[in-house]
């Protein structure tokens, strides 16, 4: 991978990380018209057509990172994630998956929490999909592996629990939320995930101490209150008639 100028290239940063997008690209283009086949600048030039919403420009300046060097680990899933926005799926998944090989072939690369993160968002997305389609197995399987990429992304867990809800498995549903619940007390959203499924099972006393629960940790909790307030109408209602 050729280096640029480095005062050049800092330059460019520079001006990304004040999101001053026009001043980098202007340096970014400086440096590649001496130097063509700079990866680094061409990976920077991707990450601004990527956050200005230029889909085909990205794609192309990622394209260009991977040909630079085949073995640049985020340009290529930079590469997969946009090209399964615009649903070419099988070419995402294709060079998903050789940079997938070139990570578990470098050791260091296997081992780096950064780069770990961005494959588990990849099977994050590749299982939202699946979910979507109502394909629950194929889901399972993608949540677990990114949760096996990034355990601190506790959000998968309660995915994979609504998961098996919807496959009708509503004990392993709330045996993963109980076990979330356990090993993390104070992750709020896994105990508003449990009172749902406490109250779709029609225990709303249990659902009730979930929320209530919530409020005591977090008193300005809008998502518990609207639960709170919904069970108790249903209960005045369901007394009424």
């Amino acid at each position: 991978m050729l280096q640029a100028n480095p005062e050049l290239i800092n330059k460019a940063k520079d001006f990304f990380n004040k999101r001053d997008y026009k001043n980098s690209l202007t340096v970014l283009n400086e440096i590649i018209e001496t130097e063509d086949k700079n990866s680094e600048a061409f990976f920077l030039m991707g990450n601004i057509f990527h956050m200005k919403g230029q889909i085909g420009k990205a794609i192309k300046a990622f394209n260009k990172v991977v040909e630079i060097d085949p073995k640049h680990t985020e340009a290529a899933i930079s590469l997969s994630v946009l090209y399964n926005d615009i649903g070419k799926y099988e070419k995402a998944k294709t060079i998903f998956d050789k940079a997938n090989d070139n990570v578990k072939k470098d050791t260091e690369s296997f081992q780096d929490p950064h780069i770990n993160k961005k494959f588990s968002l990849k099977h994050f997305e590749l299982a939202e999909m699946y979910f979507s389609y109502n394909r629950y197995e194929e889901a399972i399987f993608e949540y677990d592996k990114a949760i096996g990429l990034d355990p601190a992304n506790l959000e998968i867990r309660i995915k994979v629990a609504k998961v098996y809800s919807k496959k009708g498995f509503k004990s392993k549903s709330m045996e993963v939320l109980r076990k979330l619940k356990s090993e993390n007390p104070s992750y709020l959203p896994a105990r508003i995930a449990l009172g749902l499924l406490y109250f779709g099972n029609g225990n709303v006393l249990e659902a009730q101490s979930e929320w209530y629960n919530v409020l005591n940790m977090d008193p300005n909790n809008q998502e518990a209150k609207m639960y709170l307030d919904l069970s108790n109408k249903s209960a005045t209602e369901t007394k009424l008639n």
